[in-house]
């Protein structure tokens, strides 16, 4: 039986930040049209936080039961490794998933009746990752979901719950995180690139080859400063954004010097770091400007 320890670590806790930095970026999004509205940003927070845990718990799941984590070099996963039984990881993705459902009501009822759609979207999304007969993530379009669901959706709907409209700064900041988002997968399937072509599960790093994956995951971390001088438009402050290079410097240097397996990890724990730094000090930049 899984130990509270083997659960947390289970939730993939390094991909916090994915869920954590829309909402920040959506935040700022709304400040900077004066219309923050900080209990709606906090619930919008949990209902992210909610979700990711239940995607991640899901994938575990699902990965476990067709085997894809039976080989593993990545962090630890509870069906693969045997340490929960498949029934009781797929009632916590459940369970996770409802809890983000039930908070995502409140901002429907206080805001537009069609953010109901916008949230069974991302339900579906979460579960049909890597669940179902015919899962994206098996066939190339993990990454695409992520930009849209962890960058476009998380930050435009953070800044229309709040700002009720959405603007180019959204967008902007939209595209950023969910690049940055992106490249989280994008060293996690590198990384994962022979087991899961072994187990026939045909990520987007899969069918671009190591070479071009890892150019991918460069040019992911490139367009969130791209973005940052674009958004000197709104403010000059935005130019604080530039402070998170080195640490996308860092996320990029093990895929760049050709690592490969555990040589990865700090990838992934650096491209959120990145993502997590640059989202903060842009929305404060945005929100104070």
């Amino acid at each position: 039986m899984a130990t509270a320890a083997q659960w947390i670590e289970g939730a993939r806790p390094r991909t916090l930040p994915n869920a954590i930095a829309p909402v920040i970026a959506g935040t700022g999004a709304a400040a900077s049209l004066d219309a923050a509205v900080w209990w709606k940003a906090v619930l919008a927070l949990l209902v992210s936080l909610a979700l990711i845990i239940g995607v991640n718990y899901a994938n575990d799941y699902s990965d476990g039961i067709r085997g894809t984590d039976d080989e593993r070099v990545g962090p630890l996963r509870l069906v693969g490794s045997k340490l929960a039984s498949p029934a009781a990881v797929k009632n916590a993705a459940i369970l996770s998933l409802a809890i983000g459902a039930v908070l995502g009501l409140v901002l429907v009822a206080t805001t537009a009746w069609w953010l109901l759609l916008v949230g069974l979207a991302c339900l579906a999304g979460a579960w049909f990752y890597t669940g179902g007969s015919k899962p994206y993530g098996y066939s190339g379009f993990g990454e695409l979901a992520v930009f849209v669901f962890f960058g476009l959706v998380a930050v435009l709907g953070t800044e229309f719950v709040q700002a009720e409209r959405v603007d180019w700064v959204g967008a902007a900041l939209a595209v950023a995180v969910g690049s940055f988002s992106s490249a989280v997968l994008v060293a996690n399937n590198l990384r994962d690139i022979p087991t899961d072509t072994e187990s026939g599960k045909t990520t987007l790093a899969v069918k671009l080859g190591d070479p071009r994956t890892r150019t991918l995951h460069l040019a992911l971390l490139a367009v969130p400063f791209v973005v940052t001088l674009l958004l000197v438009i709104r403010t000059p402050f935005a130019l604080v954004g530039l402070l998170a290079v080195p640490l996308a410097v860092r996320a990029n240097a093990p895929v760049r010097s050709g690592g490969n397996g555990l040589e990865l990890i700090p990838a992934l724990r650096d491209s959120g770091l990145a993502l997590l730094v640059w989202s903060t000090l842009t929305a404060l930049a945005l929100g104070f400007a």
